[in-house]
């Protein structure tokens, strides 16, 4: 009986933010993984461990969630102004797929470190000591990104001490910038309404906040929908008929921003949009044990990925909060109080984030120039994955 030998593919793993990832060089892949298609996505579910029925991905390096789920695939930039072309890929756990819909804010952070360690950024551009500003154009959106990587010794610095709620270990900072992050060509609202009047089906009229900042995201009240804004994961992911209501309303969400035609379609498009529920400020523990005080945060806000509550805020989706809350009447502006702002610090699961945000009214159409944000990250492991040869 004759076996399929594995083959081995050059990769690291990395924690970016609050999430974790498997990154891969473009032309480190076998050659017909290079370019998008089946054979690509085969190889990455396999890398990863899915689909598991099981919904453990035992039998890869996924984590079993969705912010242990990811993949990305690194390149020299095709453009003369930027120095890295980023691509996401988000492995569905149970289901066939792999959804290049959207990005991943958090590995974002991971994108400048892994790029200069691999030799993707010109070597005049790295300091010996200092800050090396990696322009990343990310792919799936076709947005830049800037990233400040720290450098000693002409090494990324990788330790420090910057603490991010819902990672337990402090790092080096990395400061990132997302350009223009209304995602893709469209409108920052895409219904033209910073408050829609969003029908649900077994729940009722919702008021929503479609936003495309980001990630596109569909924000409504807490209370509306029976909750205070302060749950943490079990009060959530435990209750099937909660993860069935908020399906059924990003399903809703997506038909009204155009990014599907009809509800049916959003099983396939699971990464976008995100839904998340916000209230006023509140005084909560988080996961942690950590106390999380009203006085210290302008709002909280929780956000599901991938069918599953958030366990702390996915990083595109703070950018989505920051670009609404820097606008005056959108439903997370109003729970933080209502006033102009170009900063918002937000309760989430896990603790508490800082999201700054600049918005502008041009020509009756609203811009984001930027979103910033403090993430850090940290190679886990190098080397190289391993998957039977037929994989794909």
């Amino acid at each position: 009986m004759s076996h399929v030998a594995q083959i081995s593919i050059p990769a690291t793993y990395m924690r970016g933010g609050t999430s974790k990832g498997v990154f891969f060089t473009l032309n480190d892949l076998p050659e017909a993984a290079r370019v998008p298609g089946e054979a690509r996505d085969r190889l990455l579910m396999r890398v990863i461990g899915s689909p598991d029925p099981y919904e453990k991905q035992i039998d890869g390096m996924g984590g079993a969630t969705s912010s242990t789920s990811k993949t990305v695939i690194l390149s020299k930039s095709e453009f003369a102004d930027h120095d890295v072309d980023y691509l996401f890929g988000q492995v569905s756990i149970d289901k066939p797929f792999v959804d290049w819909s959207g990005n991943c804010g958090n590995l974002s952070a991971a994108v400048g470190p892994y790029a200069i360690a691999n030799g993707l950024v010109d070597p005049a551009k790295i300091p010996q000591n200092g800050v090396a500003e990696v322009r990343i154009w990310q792919v799936n959106i076709s947005k830049t990104i800037v990233s400040q990587v720290p450098i000693v010794n002409g090494q990324v610095q990788e330790t420090g001490d910057f603490e991010l709620d819902g990672v337990t270990f402090p790092a080096a900072e990395i400061p990132v910038a997302f350009m223009d992050p209304a995602d893709g060509e469209g409108a920052i609202f895409p219904t033209g309404n910073m408050v829609d009047d969003l029908e649900v089906p077994g729940v009722g009229v919702l008021k929503a906040t479609l936003i495309n900042a980001g990630i596109p995201t569909v924000f409504i009240n807490a209370q509306d929908i029976g909750y205070t804004g302060c749950e943490l994961q079990d009060a959530i992911n435990s209750d099937t008929k909660a993860l069935a209501m908020f399906e059924t309303i990003r399903a809703q969400g997506a038909v009204r921003m155009g990014l599907i035609k009809h509800v049916d379609e959003a099983a396939s498009r699971q990464h976008t949009p995100k839904v998340a529920f916000v209230a006023p400020p509140a005084s909560y523990t988080a996961s942690s044990g950590k106390a999380v005080s009203a006085e210290n945060i302008d709002l909280v806000v929780r956000a599901l990925s991938m069918g599953k509550l958030h366990h702390a805020m996915m990083g595109t989706a703070a950018v989505a909060i920051g670009a609404a809350a820097a606008i005056q009447g959108t439903l997370v502006n109003l729970a933080a109080g209502g006033e102009e702002r170009e900063a918002v610090t937000f309760g989430h699961p896990s603790g508490a984030l800082r999201v700054g945000a600049k918005a502008s009214l041009t020509d009756g159409r609203w811009q984001i120039d930027q979103a910033v944000m403090s993430r850090s990250a940290r190679v886990l492991m190098e080397g190289s994955v391993r998957i039977p040869g037929d994989s794909f």
